[in-house]
């Protein structure tokens, strides 16, 4: 039965166009060809990305956040009581208002008790502000390498310049060093996000993230045992660029370097929208469409490649609606806190502006406030979703 399975699975009309086997694919004369045996790299490079994580975060994120005064917020601890504990973990970490009058009957407390008890408990498992540093330094630091390594990968290669190249001579194109190493180096860093989720900061689009992160391995491992790297590599480039951004702004931000924080941020939309929804759409998504079948008839990878890409541009489409809904809401906050009865400088009042974004975007957290005198004034917006005080 495994023979069958076997079989079936590395039949060759899968993987590669009509005329085609793997024997064409063996190395000889000095060409040497991608092998799917060649993924298995990937996992102890991933386990070695977790070690370089920890020992990042640890001896260089930690000490960067000690330097910039960046601590976690105290945070008040719950009352025991197992019985709204046992409802928190095992129900809803937000009643409904009718389950929080049965829950008042059951404990004898009043209604604002309960409500107080389960936003303070809600807090606690919240991460603080230097795990959301250090995990975000991390990954800055990351897509900037990854970024850099790809530039110089690519930057002499014909492909980058005229995207006909990338099916030149296909799919007998031998693997270049450089290309084995780009594609190894980021299904580790990959592989390694999907074995930290559980200890991970779990963000809004948790869900997302998961079928992102899967979405992208899958890619992978069929662009590199179909000999589509050429492609992969450009895909892989045009991601990291805007991720670099997203990842620095939050860095600033944590460290309340609220103007640069806010500029990235800027930057990370035109990139992110010039990339995610202009570039891989109309560029990359139209070359694996259209240019390939002026070289061989469609096949099987050929539609399975076309439709992993449309799931990932599906997730760009939804990221870039989340983020413009968060630039439409900076800009009519803005609006409103500039109508404001009373006016000042930002540098006397101490004006606080950002988005909390997670990887590529969130519901937005917006507060401000204003201090003169004695007096001290907080506003605050509620969070869409849960409608708790952003505190």
């Amino acid at each position: 039965m495994l023979q069958t399975v076997s079989e079936w699975l590395w039949w060759e009309r899968l993987w590669l166009p009509v005329n085609v086997s793997w024997s064409d694919l063996e190395d000889s004369e000095g060409r040497i060809y991608a092998k799917g045996s060649h993924l298995f790299s990937a996992l102890p490079c991933a386990l070695c990305m977790l070690l370089v994580r920890y020992l990042f975060e640890r001896y260089l994120a930690t000490p960067l956040a000690d330097v910039w005064g960046i601590k976690d917020r105290l945070r008040l601890t719950v009352e025991p009581n197992s019985l709204l504990e046992n409802y928190f973990r095992n129900q809803a970490k937000a009643p409904s208002q009718a389950d929080v009058r049965s829950l008042c009957k059951k404990t004898s407390w009043s209604e604002r008790r309960i409500q107080v008890w389960f936003r303070r408990r809600r807090n606690q498992d919240r991460p603080g502000l230097r795990k959301r540093f250090c995990e975000a330094s991390w990954r800055c630091m990351f897509y900037m390498f990854a970024f850099i390594y790809g530039a110089v990968a690519l930057y002499d290669k014909p492909w980058l310049y005229d995207l006909r190249e990338v099916w030149a001579g296909f799919p007998k194109q031998s693997m270049l060093p450089s290309q084995y190493w780009y594609y190894i180096l980021e299904m580790g860093f990959y592989v390694s996000l999907l074995l930290s989720l559980s200890f991970d900061v779990k963000r809004k689009d948790f869900k997302e993230q998961v079928i992102h992160h899967t979405a992208t391995l899958t890619l992978l491992s069929f662009s590199w045992i179909s000999n589509y790297i050429r492609i992969g590599t450009l895909v892989m480039a045009v991601h990291d660029c805007s991720d670099i951004l997203l990842e620095g702004a939050k860095v600033f931000n944590y460290a309340t370097w609220h103007r640069t924080a806010n500029a990235m941020f800027v930057v990370f939309t035109v990139v992110f929208m010039v990339s995610r929804i202009i570039i891989f759409p109309f560029w990359l998504i139209h070359c694996t469409w259209v240019y390939p079948l002026d070289h061989y008839p469609p096949f099987f990878g050929y539609y399975f490649f076309n439709v992993m890409l449309m799931v990932l541009q599906l997730l760009h489409i939804y990221w870039a609606f989340l983020i413009s809904r968060m630039v439409y809401k900076f800009i009519f906050s803005a609006v409103r806190v500039s109508k404001c009865s009373c006016v000042y400088k930002s540098e006397e009042v101490g004006t606080y502006l950002w988005f909390t974004v997670s990887h590529c975007g969130s519901p937005v957290f917006c507060s401000w406030k204003v201090m003169t005198g004695v007096m001290k004034r907080r506003r605050t917006v509620t969070h869409p979703a849960t409608k708790d005080r952003v505190t």
